[in-house]
């Protein structure tokens, strides 16, 4: 691979650039002026913290922590904290504004929010994981709160990975404060239904397009990559539904049966020997191959820059769901809408997440909790109709979904700004 080729391939992979090409897209169409898309489009605050911890060894370590408070005109800022060690600035400040523009899509009032640490989870005890985010939390506690800053688990962060931050916070404010944090254990404050609500509200949208294709649950074959969280879910609920799956794809490999997987005894499997492969229920068969099989429903769940400039042109399913945040590049947008695939973009397929953390937060606020019933019913509420608002959106404007979906998100957020006016 040349030089030039690499290079242009980490501009198209950088995720803050392709951010920025999906803005200018949709500033456009909206006419919005540049003064305007200047605020739109700078961060509010990007903290950057160094944090000393004492490891298990008797070593001291230096980790960098980062936090990027991309909006926050319409709320408080939202957004998950990512353990990994390639987290990267831009990536966090890109996570921030597509938070922004998510939230904005589903009108819930937050803004956006994003933080990481460049760590290697894998390599770390549960006690080192413990003081890192301890400190973490310690070094970025005045620009976080119920009223400021609400962060979230992501990657490689979980409940409990919560639970330590929420700790932090309460005892330096000298008060239990639950609604710092969401994705909480239930037991401290957490929302039932949170666990499921990614892979949930990708299963509704997903039902909303098949409708507008005149097709039915069991007539749709899914190919979901991916089978953590988000994935994992939306597999298991889209099965119960009746979709097909035919087709499970993780990080060593993928499974196929073109008759449909059994979810659940493929994860009883999982369980058993800790990778999807070898399962009795299908045949194993190459990652790659598998994202290019004939579906109807192609749903990625991983991680950022799947489909792209190289490969985007064999993608061959009418729908694609994104699961995760930011699987397609710009330049892919444009090969997916000539091959006249329908996508659901990401800011709207996974925000059932962002919105019953919002469930969690007025929950806490309150102190008082909905059964889940009500956490799933009002889910899907919020999750169809913002589907309508966005397919209405780029009819009427004949745009694409994505287009569609940040124009709905730029106005809105350009609309708080201009009724708050800029203090000077």
């Amino acid at each position: 691979m040349t030089a030039e080729v690499t290079h242009s391939l980490d501009k198209e992979f950088n995720p803050w650039l392709a951010a920025e090409a999906r803005f200018h897209t949709a500033a456009d169409t909206l006419g919005l002026d540049d003064g305007l898309r200047k605020v739109l489009r700078s961060p509010a605050r990007e903290i950057t913290v160094n944090i000393p911890v004492g490891m298990d060894d008797g070593r001291l370590e230096v980790f960098t922590g980062y936090r990027v408070q991309h909006s926050i005109a319409r709320g408080p800022a939202k957004g998950g904290i990512r353990y990994a060690p390639d987290v990267t600035l831009d990536e966090v400040r890109a996570l921030a504004s597509w938070m922004t523009w998510k939230c904005a899509v589903v009108n819930i009032p937050f803004g956006g929010g994003k933080g990481g640490v460049i760590c290697n989870p894998v390599y770390l005890s549960q006690g080192e994981l413990e003081r890192i985010t301890r400190r973490y939390t310690a070094e970025i506690i005045e620009f976080i709160g119920p009223e400021v800053d609400v962060p979230a688990p992501d990657m490689n962060t979980n409940e409990q990975t919560m639970a330590w931050i929420m700790d932090t916070y309460s005892m330096h404010k000298r008060q239990t404060v639950t609604a710092v944090v969401t994705g909480k254990p239930v037991n401290l404050g957490g929302s039932r239904g949170r666990t499921e609500a990614t892979g949930r509200g990708c299963l509704l949208v997903a039902q909303e397009a098949l409708k507008l294709f005149g097709m039915k649950p069991a007539e749709a074959r899914v190919v979901i990559q991916g089978f953590g969280n988000v994935g994992g879910m939306a597999a298991r609920l889209m099965a119960r539904t009746g979709f097909k799956i035919v087709s499970i794809i993780e990080y060593d490999g993928a499974v196929y049966n073109p008759a449909g997987l059994d979810i659940e005894a493929l994860l009883l499997h999982r369980k058993a020997t800790g990778s999807i492969l070898d399962f009795a229920g299908g045949e194993n068969i190459d990652r790659e191959e598998a994202m290019f099989l004939e579906c109807d429903i192609l749903l990625p769940a991983a991680k950022e820059n799947v489909l792209h400039s190289g490969n985007a042109h064999r993608v061959r399913a009418k729908i694609l769901c994104e699961g995760a945040n930011g699987p397609t590049t710009a330049q892919a947008d444009e090969i997916l809408a000539a091959r006249n695939v329908f996508v659901i973009p990401d800011i709207l397929a996974n925000a059932g997440g962002v919105t019953v953390s919002y469930f969690e937060w007025v929950q806490d606020r309150q102190g008082f909790f909905w059964n889940e019933d009500l956490v799933n019913t009002r889910l899907e509420e919020i999750m169809v109709n913002s589907f309508q608002d966005v397919t209405g959106l780029a009819g009427r404007h004949k745009v694409h979904n994505r287009t569609a979906a940040y124009m709905l998100a730029l106005d809105r957020v350009a609309f708080a700004i201009k009724l708050r006016g800029i203090y000077a």
